[in-house]
């Protein structure tokens, strides 16, 4: 019945600028948050430090954060830039 039809190809580069870019807004969402995190982890390791409480792993949920924020950042300026 539909032997002989051929159906239209689809193209290769359809929707991936779109793609990318939506990647990169995914990107920096992520980072924001986890700057919002990283802000919040700063003050209070440092008022654990400045009435003499353990602050640890608290230090070490922010170099956590921080090294995922690098990660981040790094990740993002392989993807286009924002329009």
């Amino acid at each position: 019945m539909t032997a002989g039809v051929s159906r239209p190809g689809k193209s290769k580069g359809a929707g991936n600028e779109r793609r990318l870019a939506r990647s990169g807004e995914d990107f920096d969402i992520i980072i924001g948050f986890l700057g919002f995190w990283a802000v919040v982890l700063v003050v209070v390791t440092v008022w654990m430090e400045v009435t003499g409480q353990p602050a640890l792993w608290w230090a070490l949920g922010l170099l956590a954060t921080l090294l995922a924020i690098y990660g981040m950042v790094r990740l993002r300026r392989k993807l286009p830039d924002r329009r």
